[in-house]
């Protein structure tokens, strides 16, 4: 895999810029935020990467920083989020903006980004809770069950279950279940109904 990257910048056509290291041009994808760091052409530029591979071409993304590469490989790990819309991501909002859109459950702010709509940013803000390091500062385990509860709800009603359906399937879970066990069980207890 190619890591990191650093060399002279000789192209920018956004969203891909071209570095030429050693004679060698490497056309890099990066999110808006990068390329607005980017200096002048001519100039030395190191990029974090992460290489996608696919059935159809080879395709490396540029990220300014660590946090902003580990924060893109988080997004293309979420169901139904492939690069490209985890480059938009990052080019709408930066990398801290995202963990505290995360954080504090803020769907409105990212329908805002093209390409995101309302299922695929709740689905966003459920998978990726808690990984993006902004969440260690949002108060803690004080109220570790109800929120466990409360994402197994808003999981269901993502799915398209309604409300009321969601609800008493979340009645019936045991009070100490974890998100992931409590979304199987409430959908296992939804498909005898």
């Amino acid at each position: 895999m190619i890591g990191r990257i650093r060399g002279t910048l000789i192209e920018k056509q956004p969203p891909t810029i071209c570095v030429d290291v050693g004679g060698v041009g490497y056309e890099i994808d990066v999110p808006m935020s990068t390329l607005y760091q980017m200096p002048e052409l001519g100039a030395q530029v190191n990029l974090f990467t992460h290489l996608a591979i696919r059935e159809d071409a080879h395709v490396l993304f540029g990220f300014s920083s660590l946090n902003e590469r580990s924060t893109f490989k988080a997004l293309i790990k979420v169901t139904g989020i492939g690069a490209r819309t985890a480059l938009s991501l990052l080019s709408g909002m930066n990398a801290e903006e995202l963990a505290d859109a995360i954080t504090r459950q803020e769907t409105s702010r990212l329908v805002k980004i093209p390409g995101i709509g309302k299922k695929t940013a709740e689905r966003l803000l459920l998978e990726l809770r808690g990984k993006l390091g902004a969440d260690l500062g949002s108060g803690g385990t004080v109220s570790a069950v109800p929120n466990s509860r409360d994402d197994v709800l808003h999981a269901l009603e993502a799915l398209g279950y309604s409300n009321k359906e969601a609800s008493i399937a979340v009645k019936a879970l045991p009070d100490d279940i974890d998100v992931s066990e409590g979304i199987k069980q409430a959908l296992k207890s939804l498909s005898r109904a």
